[in-house]
């Protein structure tokens, strides 16, 4: 991979001399001086009589002669004649000059300044003002409503809305994941409707619904419901609200307590610092999966969450046991700080060698960084340098080039690092380029970071990386005949060519590049691709991103909305009309609609050097900003 860094003109001492001009008379005294023909013909008497005679003789002739000269902007003037008398004196009959100044060149722009300066032109009103975002988020948040409208009329309390079939489903435990996972993307979006029905029957029927439900999973739980009352705690104000358009924000931190409590236990009953994966709710028990594992992902990245609920309660226990998880980890064998998908909760050991950064692998890195973001005053150093060092891995191991056409993607290496690669990436990889640019700038925009000399060498390459994938990810949409990426794509590199059909674009530049195999051409309305465009967005300013997440949106709109309200995931997205799943993921509201609705409106609105989002993009202040009970 190359290692070039993106370029730019403001870390260069640029110097103006050569551009500062020189005098006429030293120009040919230096020319004089240093041409040897020149001093040899001075030498003789003879030479310098017909050198003086040359330059008197051009002088009476410009000065007598009448016809026209034609000039270099398409003038001309009557030179030596009355209309042209001024040409070569001024009105005190002095000769002006009559030789141009050299121009004084001006540094070149970058492309980041290039950028900026036609945003800046286009508020100026002197240019096409471009796009319309605010119109354009109006879209998304009307989009957000039919979403909604579908859910509560067909399958209200369910987990899960079946858009076709018009009915619920309960996936994730019956908790009624959609009504928590979308109220902070109304609460953001000023949809008050939905907040007031969303919050109404939180009050009503969660309680219970928490009291007596079986099993669920510890991470979905913990980072949907958990993640989602949190969220909605903070944003209607907590504590500190005087008015709001749901129930009092003590609601959602009771019942985020309440459900916290049934799933400690995943904790505290096991003999490891590693939690089991599964909860019965009643019954306050929990238990391993069937085969005896717990995804690393899963395992780590309940941290956020119980971290900010110990800082509401002031109960540490949450924190406490939660954290546990990073500090064992911390000690245990890595790969050039890569780890195995799998861990076992009993010996508290890694299983397998499989490394990869799609499902079952990639929030613990993206929670490396976020929980030492979230936190920086306590003495989580150590979740930093464990990011810094997976990156490395990261770039040394997985990282590859595709052919022809040279696409940045990230690989799998499914039998450890001893065995094969696999130029196979998860749309879930998508979520990587916004990580390394959160972790580059800690969220600050880049031209501030770069002005107050906040990035070393290793953010700079980050950030390029980061820029790198996001490119791939938005071609794994673009090469298909849908505008909508595969859940999974593989990549040709070279020296192994993949065999399988393309995306079903034949115009698309990448299509010899990408490979979508008949197994992979779902598509369940995922949003890690423009989750990592919002935060770019955010951090390089660069409006590619909010073009492509735009191109994403109306392929969304054409492809996947219902009529009678809601949106359904697909089966192929590489074939026109494409089969329909009859499925909404509650992550499509709220994660993806919201990622959307955040990039295409104001930067301070959630901004990123202020809050974190946990990996269901629920956003948790950062510390300074936090609510407290």
């Amino acid at each position: 991979m190359s290692k070039s860094l993106p370029y730019s003109m403001k870390d260069v001492q640029y110097d103006n001399a050569k551009f500062r001009q020189r005098s006429l008379t030293k120009v040919i005294t230096q020319n004089l001086i240093t041409s040897n023909v020149k001093r040899e013909c001075i030498k003789c008497s003879t030479g310098r009589f017909l050198v003086l005679l040359m330059i008197f003789g051009v002088a009476y002739l410009m000065l007598t002669h009448t016809s026209h000269v034609p000039l270099s902007d398409g003038l001309s003037k009557n030179i030596g004649t009355e209309e042209g008398k001024n040409f070569f004196t001024d009105k005190n009959g002095r000769f002006k000059r009559f030789w141009r100044k050299p121009p004084r060149l001006p540094p070149r722009l970058s492309p980041d300044e290039i950028v900026s300066r036609k945003a800046s032109i286009s508020k100026n009103g002197k240019s096409d003002p471009g796009p319309d975002w605010e119109a354009r988020q109006k879209r998304v948040k009307e989009s957000f409503i039919h979403a909604w409208s579908g859910y509560r009329n067909y399958s209200m309390g369910y987990d899960e809305l079946m858009p076709l079939s018009r009915r619920g489903t309960d996936t994730l435990g019956g908790l009624g994941a959609t009504v928590i996972d979308a109220l902070d993307t109304a609460m953001i979006m000023g949809v008050d409707e939905v907040v007031h029905e969303a919050g109404s029957w939180i009050e009503k029927h969660l309680p219970e619904r928490i009291n007596g439900k079986g099993q669920v999973n510890l991470f979905e739980t913990t980072i949907r419901i958990l993640g989602g009352l949190l969220s909605a705690y903070h944003l209607s104000g907590g504590n500190n609200s005087s008015t709001t358009k749901g129930p009092n924000p003590a609601v959602y931190l009771e019942n985020a307590k309440n459900l916290a409590d049934r799933l400690i236990v995943a904790f505290t009953s096991s003999p490891t610092a590693i939690p089991f994966s599964d909860v019965v709710l009643r019954d306050r028990s929990a238990h391993s999966a069937p085969d005896g594992l717990s995804s690393t992902a899963e395992a780590s990245t309940l941290q956020l969450e119980f971290n900010y609920l110990s800082y509401l309660t002031g109960d540490p226990k949450y924190s406490l046991e939660s954290m546990k998880v990073l500090e064992h980890m911390k000690n245990m064998p890595k790969v050039k700080g890569l780890v195995p998908i799998y861990i076992n909760p009993r010996s508290g050991e890694f299983s397998g060698e499989n490394i990869r950064l799609g499902s079952r692998g990639d929030s613990y890195y993206e929670y490396l960084i976020k929980v030492w973001l979230q936190d920086q005053g306590r003495n989580l150093t150590y979740l930093h340098d464990m990011y810094k060092e997976s990156m490395k891995g990261v770039k040394e191991l997985l990282v590859r080039k595709s052919v022809p056409n040279g696409l940045v993607f990230v690989g799998e290496l499914p039998f450890g690092h001893e065995g094969a690669f696999s130029p196979k990436m998860d749309h879930l990889v998508c979520f990587l380029p916004g990580t390394l640019a959160l972790g580059a700038t800690k969220g600050i925009v880049k031209e501030k970071a770069m002005r107050e000399n906040l990035l070393n060498f290793e953010d700079l390459e980050n950030l390029k990386l980061a820029e790198d994938l996001a490119k791939t990810c938005f071609e794994m949409y673009s090469v298909t005949s849908t505008g909508l990426s595969p859940e999974i794509a593989y990549f040709n590199v070279e020296g192994h060519k993949e065999s399988g059909p393309g995306g079903g674009n034949k115009n698309s530049k990448y299509v010899d590049d990408i490979i979508i195999k008949p197994a992979d051409t779902h598509n369940l309305l995922r949003p890690e691709t423009v989750e990592s465009f919002f935060v770019l967005f955010r951090i390089t300013e660069d409006p590619k991103y909010r073009e492509w997440g735009w191109e994403i949106f109306e392929a969304f709109e054409k492809y996947t909305k219902v009529d009678t309200g809601g949106y359904t995931s697909l089966d192929d997205v590489t074939v026109l009309p494409p089969n329909r799943r009859d499925k909404m993921e509650t992550f499509f509201l709220g994660e993806t609609l919201k990622y959307l609705y955040l990039l295409f409106g104001d930067r301070n609105v959630i901004p990123l050097d202020k809050y974190v989002f946990n990996t269901e993009a629920h956003p948790f202040p950062i510390r300074d900003n936090a609510v407290t009970k």
